[in-house]
């Protein structure tokens, strides 16, 4: 268990037990990792930032039942991916609404302009499942277990070992 763990799960405890400068530190200390992850979905940060606050409300109700205070930072991340998955469908019904209305040329001549390594991999993780490039994000980049993984887009290991060697096969 990382340095980084223990010290969220004396946090939580402090919490749990009436200290509300913990809360403070663990907003402080996980907030902007959060709202890289919700970008990363909505490739907007004030949006992202916006769902955070949101989930910070959801994590503070629940945060004194919290059982495993170890457990916090999958925990949160869990929240915080599910209430992103949420408003990506709801901003994907809301374009598909506009794209009945309004029709949009795409240059893509503008896009290949970028460098051609850059694109080819950004090509080949969008022919991902969306199902595989959250769980190439979660543990290349934000450095999850395969355990945490699964806890946190609540499937089971095997699952994310799966996902991840297709995504990788891919």
């Amino acid at each position: 268990m990382t340095t980084q763990k223990v010290f969220d799960a004396f946090l939580v405890l402090q919490h749990q037990s009436g200290d509300k400068k913990a809360l403070s530190l663990l907003v402080e200390r996980h907030h902007l990792k959060l709202c890289r992850h919700v970008c990363w979905f909505l490739h907007d940060m004030d949006a992202s930032k916006d769902v955070v606050q949101d989930c910070w409300g959801t994590i503070i109700k629940k945060l004194d039942g919290l059982n495993d205070p170890n457990a916090f930072g999958s925990w949160a991340m869990s929240i915080v991916t599910r209430k992103s998955l949420n408003e990506l469908n709801k901003r994907t019904r809301e374009r598909e609404k506009l794209k009945a209305i309004v029709t949009v040329e795409i240059d893509e001549d503008a896009v290949n302009e970028k460098n051609a390594d850059i694109e080819k991999m950004k090509h080949a993780i969008n022919g991902l499942t969306k199902d595989q490039q959250i769980v190439l994000r979660l543990f290349y980049t934000q450095e999850y277990s395969l355990k945490e993984i699964g806890y946190i887009l609540n499937i089971s290991v095997g699952t994310v070992k799966s996902r991840l060697f297709h995504a990788r096969k891919s």
